[in-house]
């Protein structure tokens, strides 16, 4: 089953754990230093879009790992506004049964793509969930990689845990891309 909104598309049942492909929208051309990665040295990212894979999974009795990091990657560190994707995500986590956790304090920059993600100038404009307890991660990236239109930013940044390639893409034609994407995620888990 897929399921459209206007800030993010559903590829499947909703599940506690998943898959997601974020896109983001970066207003104007930043440099930024995705944490320890290569030493910290700073990455020049040029306005655009940009596709970043990830997945959530875990299976800990009460977890539900899949909404905990997508509002974790739609929040921003210090106080700063969140993304305005934030609220539609928590709306649909809620209808799946999710609660916020108690005391959670301020996000700490954790992953390579909070370093990103905490900026103003960049924002989530449309996520790709893929529910369910299987990793695609690795198959998304490699659909990325393979995809005319998608350009891979630096070569293993967002992926420290895969045995090679990248999480983070940079795309030409969004549009294109997408469709391009979207017909090969839907025969992706038909498939799977």
């Amino acid at each position: 089953m897929q399921f459209r909104a206007m800030q993010y598309t559903i590829f499947g049942q909703n599940s506690r754990q998943g898959s997601y492909v974020l896109l983001i929208g970066l207003d104007r051309r930043i440099e930024v230093a995705f944490g320890k990665f290569r030493n910290g040295a700073a990455i020049e990212l040029v306005p655009g879009r940009y596709l970043y894979v990830g997945s959530a999974l875990g299976s800990a009795k009460g977890r539900f790992p899949l909404a905990s990091r997508l509002l974790r990657h739609a929040s921003r560190s210090d106080g700063k506004a969140a993304h305005a994707i934030r609220s539609a995500l928590h709306d649909l986590f809620m209808s799946w049964g999710y609660r916020l956790p108690a005391g959670r304090g301020d996000k700490k920059l954790h992953w390579h793509i909070d370093y990103l993600l905490d900026r103003e100038e960049a924002e989530i404009e449309h996520l790709f969930i893929f529910p369910g307890e299987t990793r695609l991660e690795p198959q998304l990236a490699a659909l990325l990689a393979a995809t005319t239109g998608a350009i891979p930013v630096v070569d293993r940044l967002g992926a420290q845990d895969a045995a090679s390639g990248t999480h983070f893409f940079r795309i030409d034609d969004t549009a294109a891309v997408l469709e391009r994407l979207e017909a090969a995620w839907k025969a992706m888990v038909r498939e799977g």
